[in-house]
């Protein structure tokens, strides 16, 4: 919940803190039990929703194909999903949105292309969890005998065949990823350090008109900040990209819409003045400003 500063004292002298305005949240990116790693279901998340002033949510399923992959995971069946997305939302509370989280692969772009073409989405996240047939999560040999800067670099270049070989995504999701994991101790990307490679993906996402997501996970993992960094984002933003959205990643009902105020925030030292809500595959721009409102 944001909101303005607002001390109140009780007739019984007791100081209380009421929020003067709140804000009212439309997360964009969120698993349920349907995804491999989610903790939550659907009802769970749309029965707490009211209470952590979320008006819109956008389930997003992991959608990661593990062909070559050395791992126990398999790939969601959309159907299943749909069905269940169907009966969970249909006395919704809140407005929601059908969508997925595709792990793009180059290799995989067949049977991808294929399965975006079959199903009426709201919304897709492109990511990239699965690099150079490795998921970097779960199997740490992609970082073995790799310096952080190699590592990072074969991220990237992956990052940008994807964006070179698909059409059908939406936004780009967690972009800088790849810090969470290989245990250099690094904790935020240096953008000099890759700007050629960084250059040419965020110049493609404008270019395609693509957007990019900012994604409060990365305060979970320690982070101290949203995916990607202020640096990628400001660098979108001075491109003329301007299609951006926010997704907490949930997997777990407390975690839905949490760090909200500090991706307004950031997205305002930017200079971002509206957020893209996705509907049927379209973007619908909405002030950051107008989500807020009085509290009662």
């Amino acid at each position: 919940m944001l909101y303005s500063r607002c001390w109140k004292t009780t007739k019984g002298g007791d100081i209380i803190y009421k929020p003067k305005f709140i804000y009212n949240h439309i997360d964009q990116h969120v698993h349920t039990t349907i995804s491999h790693d989610g903790k939550s279901t659907m009802r769970e998340y749309l029965e707490i929703a009211a209470r952590k002033n979320v008006q819109e949510i956008t389930f997003t399923e992991h959608y990661d194909i593990y062909d070559g992959v050395k791992s126990d995971l398999k790939t969601i069946e959309i159907n299943p999903y749909w069905r269940v997305y169907k009966e969970a939302t249909k006395d919704a509370p809140i407005k929601t949105h059908f969508g997925i989280e595709i792990g793009l692969r180059p290799e995989c772009s067949t049977e991808i292309k294929s399965m975006t073409h079959v199903y009426d989405f709201d919304f897709i996240i492109g990511s990239s969890h699965i690099t150079c047939g490795i998921d970097i999560s779960k199997n740490n040999v992609f970082f073995k005998g790799k310096t952080m800067q190699n590592a990072y670099w074969a991220y990237f270049n992956d990052v940008r065949k994807n964006i070179d070989t698909y059409e059908d995504f939406d936004v780009y999701g967690h972009l800088d990823y790849i810090v969470r994991y290989g245990g250099y101790g690094c904790t935020e990307i240096k953008y000099s350090d890759y700007a050629s490679v960084l250059d040419d993906i965020l110049r493609t996402l404008v270019r395609k008109r693509k957007g990019l997501e900012i994604n409060t996970s990365g305060f979970r993992y320690g982070l101290n900040y949203a995916h990607p960094t202020t640096a990628i984002l400001q660098k979108y933003y001075d491109l003329g990209g301007r299609i951006i959205t926010v997704g907490s990643d949930a997997h777990h009902v407390d975690q839905l819409a949490g760090n909200f105020k500090e991706a307004y925030r950031t997205l305002a030292k930017i200079g971002f003045t509206s957020i893209a809500v996705f509907e049927y595959r379209d973007p619908h721009f909405i002030e950051i400003k107008s989500l807020k409102s009085r509290a009662n």
